[in-house]
């Protein structure tokens, strides 16, 4: 397909061969009736005609093209020079009027743009917490005036920010934010930034989120350092108070229950029907009251530290079977089928016994609390690349999707039944152990956690002769 120049080429070119072709016929007419040297004459003039014709055409649209060109490479000030207002001089001016255009759309633009940047770098620096914004490659663009006081000029060298006190947290949480491209956000006391502003120390809990633009790519992240000193402080104190009260109430909730115990046995003469209803209603919630005083004990010990782990290689196959056995009695009031799952070769866990108990139990009480009549729970083991993964799957009616997030923390329960500490407490002893738990539910299909634990290391022990 011919473009317009092509078709323009082409017709000045038969125009000029159709004159030359009529000024040879006048010419062969001519010569023959002995007028030779009118003859040359007439040829030669079609010739240039013909010529001229060519230039003419073509010159225009040259300069038109070459106007046309420096235009549409960025030059908004050219102007077409054309004083004739022929079809050609139509165009020249519709160019101008195209680059007036342009220009003041770019200048509106650039206009819309800077005021865009001033009022997003305004919003920046006025936000109050500590404000880092990278690149997709990890390189700082911009902080903000909180961050600049707080870390000083590391705060924009990625360089100097390494050798400051909480730098490489903050660069990890960058890494991973790119490299996984999603955000990090860790809870646990190794998010904790503490920070020296004067003679006051105060902790930034670290979050890293990417930044994505429409189409989804990654543009870059945006750490937020919250100040979280006030928080810490309360925790702390609830922490002790928690400790405190759960020990001071203990000795009295022990003496009752043995008065209960001993009035139940009959130890204080015969009871009557409700009298004995009575008793053993009041002591089943001071059984529940106990365990209740044992996890705030528990959870007050793993918060101050004070929690003592004694590692051992523990088989998940025997702590999976006394789990069960432990809880075959209430298992069996509900016809709840408890089944094992786990090779008895399996790796064995590095692993605190009493914790891992303590996980399990809790894990498996709110199964069996949840699930119906001839329902069926699954106790099950196996080994992952460094880890071994423990699974215990209900068939209950399953855990609503906005209460998933919150199923962790501590007094968070979907029911009136429970305490709302075995699980904050199980993911606490998880974490503590080196291993992270999950769970998976939706309603009608039951719920599964999922928890994982090292797998014991083996260390080489050689015999006496063989060192010597």
């Amino acid at each position: 397909m011919l473009n317009l120049s092509q078709r323009l080429i082409i017709g000045c070119v038969l125009l000029a061969g159709l004159t030359a072709g009529l000024a040879l016929a006048t010419h062969n007419a001519l010569a023959a009736a002995g007028q030779s040297r009118l003859a040359v004459l007439f040829l030669a003039a079609a010739v240039v005609i013909a010529a001229g014709t060519v230039f003419s055409v073509l010159r225009p649209i040259r300069l038109l093209a070459r106007d046309a060109r420096s235009i549409a490479q960025g030059n908004l000030e050219h102007r077409v020079e054309w004083s004739s207002r022929d079809h050609f001089g139509v165009i020249a001016a519709e160019l101008n009027r195209i680059a007036v255009r342009l220009r003041e759309l770019k200048d509106t633009e650039a206009g819309r743009r800077q005021m865009e940047f001033q009022l997003s770098d305004a919003v920046l620096q006025s936000i109050f917490e500590p404000i880092i914004v990278t690149d997709g490659k990890g390189h700082v663009l911009k902080v903000n005036q909180a961050a600049s006081e707080l870390l000083g000029e590391a705060a924009s060298d990625r360089m100097a920010l390494a050798n400051t006190p909480g730098g490489d947290k903050i660069l990890s949480a960058i890494r991973d934010a790119v490299s996984m491209q999603k955000a990090v956000a860790a809870e646990d006391d190794s998010s904790v930034l503490p920070m020296r502003i004067g003679k006051q120390e105060r902790s930034y809990r670290l979050r890293t989120t990417p930044m994505r633009d429409s189409d989804g790519r990654l543009l870059g992240t945006v750490t937020t350092l919250e100040d979280v000193t006030t928080l810490q402080d309360t925790d702390r104190f609830k922490t002790q108070f928690i400790s405190v009260a759960s020990r001071k109430l203990r000795d009295p909730l022990l003496q009752l229950r043995r008065g209960l115990y001993a009035l139940g046995q009959g130890f204080g003469g015969e009871l009557l029907p409700l009298q004995a209803e009575l008793v053993a209603s009041a002591s089943a919630e001071s059984g529940k009251l106990d365990d209740l005083m044992s996890d705030l004990i528990e959870v007050a010990e793993l918060d101050a530290g004070r929690r003592e782990f004694t590692l051992e290689r523990l088989r998940p196959l025997q702590a999976l079977s006394e789990a069960r056995d432990r809880f075959c009695d209430e298992a069996a009031k509900k016809h709840i089928r408890v089944e094992v799952k786990a090779y008895a070769d399996l790796a064995p866990v590095q692993a605190d016994r009493r914790a891992l108990r303590s996980i399990l139990e809790n894990l498996l009480s709110n199964a069996i609390r949840y699930t119906p009549l001839d329902g069926e729970i699954l106790l099950a083991a196996e080994e992952i690349p460094d880890f071994v993964q423990f699974t215990v799957r209900d068939t209950g009616r399953g855990i609503e999707a906005e209460r998933l997030g919150t199923i962790f923390d501590r007094f968070s329960t979907f029911s009136e039944r429970g305490s709302g500490l075995g699980l904050a407490l199980g993911r606490r002893l998880v974490e503590s152990l080196g291993g992270q738990i999950a769970v998976e539910s939706r309603l009608g299909n039951g719920t599964t956690f999922r928890f994982t634990l090292p797998v014991a290391t083996v260390h080489e022990v050689r015999h006496p002769v063989e060192v010597g």
